[in-house]
């Protein structure tokens, strides 16, 4: 006879409530087998203190689920749905083979709730890791019937967004980290290397030329702050990832990247790049044209582009035509106005956002690479200038302790 264990289960009951609770069983396979004779959709089943291990996650130290992810994702469930596979196989394969364990335990969740009875598009959207824009593709996918080529424009959507961080992050990369290091080698100069020069200049007597001390004056203001600039630092770094996305804060920011001298008009590439690329794939996933401006309006990532889209979603929904109301709003430049008024006159609205985006995405790759060449040398020469002032007002007293050591 088997022998028989306990085992922790968590569920979710016809209502989407999760449960959970203990069961003894001779294996996994039973426990499950009797939980859904129950009615539940099994979310985990572990013995018996083996899932406290899994609990316990550091918050922020634990694996993301990056937009990268959900683009393979959906790409490779794409391909099985369109080789026949069923919705729950595809499902448990995608399950086994991720790399990304976060990713596959939402899996496991959705393979649950779809064996459970419920859409593919009403179990992802219980996640967050879903964002908006994929659950009613998918949504769309299954009413119509075409559920693999909406999951091949969602994997196309999101590896160009993929391609287009990237471009971003590239080019800010090495100026980031010229400006970090500059500012740490400044402060370590202050804290470490000019206090040394002060008490060499201090035993020697005689008065210190201007520069010198204004630089003894700052090494002494750092070493008394410093301690409260680091804890300010980090309170700040917590704020800011706290509330960033909150729109009081975003009010703020959102417009002033917008007007910032050099990098708002790559901002505003950025984000019409996303509003285009995002609407035009909706509405060639038969998504209803008032569900996807709603749906695209979160999704630009600037909060003037939001509202102005919100804007256009109301004159559209009294009757007006798209591109009408985009001329009342300056963020949208008359290129992207006359090639949407153009696409809904022809009936190609899609195709037309699709070279809108292209379009961007080719602008935002110019950009990047124009600002890369010019701020390199910007940089250079301000941390250059900078490190190089600060050396020489140290060095400038030299010229007098050989004066005073005679």
């Amino acid at each position: 006879m088997a022998k028989t264990e306990t085992f922790d289960y968590q569920v979710r009951d016809r209502k989407g409530q999760v449960i959970k609770g203990t069961l003894d069983a001779e294996s996994q396979a039973m426990v499950a087998n009797k939980l859904k004779s129950m009615g539940y959709a099994p979310i985990s089943i572990n013995k018996h203190g083996e899932g406290l291990k899994r609990d316990i996650k550091i918050p922020g130290f634990g694996q993301k689920i990056k937009l990268y992810d959900i683009a393979v994702m959906c790409r490779q469930f794409a391909t099985m749905i369109n080789s026949g596979l069923t919705l729950l196989r595809a499902l448990s394969i995608l399950e086994q083979q991720t790399q990304n364990k976060a990713l596959a335990q939402v899996l496991g969740e959705v393979r649950s709730r779809v064996e459970g009875g419920s859409a593919l598009s009403a179990a992802l959207s219980e996640h967050e890791a879903f964002p908006p824009l994929m659950v009613n593709m998918v949504k769309a996918g299954e009413v119509g019937g075409f559920l693999d080529e909406v999951l091949l424009q969602v994997a196309s959507n999101f590896e160009a967004e993929v391609r287009l961080r990237q471009k971003v992050k590239s080019a800010m990369t090495y100026p980031t980290v010229v400006f970090i290091m500059a500012i740490l080698a400044m402060t370590g100069m202050l804290l470490f290397i000019v206090p040394v020069f002060e008490g060499l200049f201090s035993s020697l007597g005689g008065e210190l030329p201007l520069p010198t001390r204004v630089l003894v004056t700052l090494s002494s203001l750092m070493k008394l702050f410093a301690p409260v600039l680091l804890v300010l630092l980090i309170v700040g770094m917590f704020l800011w990832r706290k509330y960033r996305r909150t729109e009081r804060v975003r009010n703020v920011v959102d417009p002033l990247k917008l007007r910032l001298p050099v990098f708002g008009k790559l901002f505003q590439k950025i984000a019409l790049s996303r509003f285009s690329r995002n609407l035009g794939t909706m509405i060639s996933s038969g998504v209803p044209i008032l569900q996807a401006l709603d749906i695209v309006a979160g999704t630009s990532g600037n909060i003037v582009i939001e509202r102005a889209v919100k804007d256009v979603e109301e004159s559209v929904r009294s009757g007006e035509p798209l591109a009408r109301p985009l001329e009342n709003h300056a963020v949208f430049p008359p290129m992207v106005v006359q090639m949407m008024a153009v696409g809904e006159d022809t009936g190609s609205l899609d195709a037309m956002l699709h070279k809108i985006s292209e379009f961007y995405d080719q602008e935002v790759e110019a950009t990047t690479e124009a600002l890369t060449s010019l701020i390199e040398p910007i940089m250079i020469a301000v941390v250059g200038g900078m490190i190089g002032a600060m050396l020489i007002a140290l060095y400038m007293p030299m010229f007098k302790i050989f004066e005073l050591v005679k």
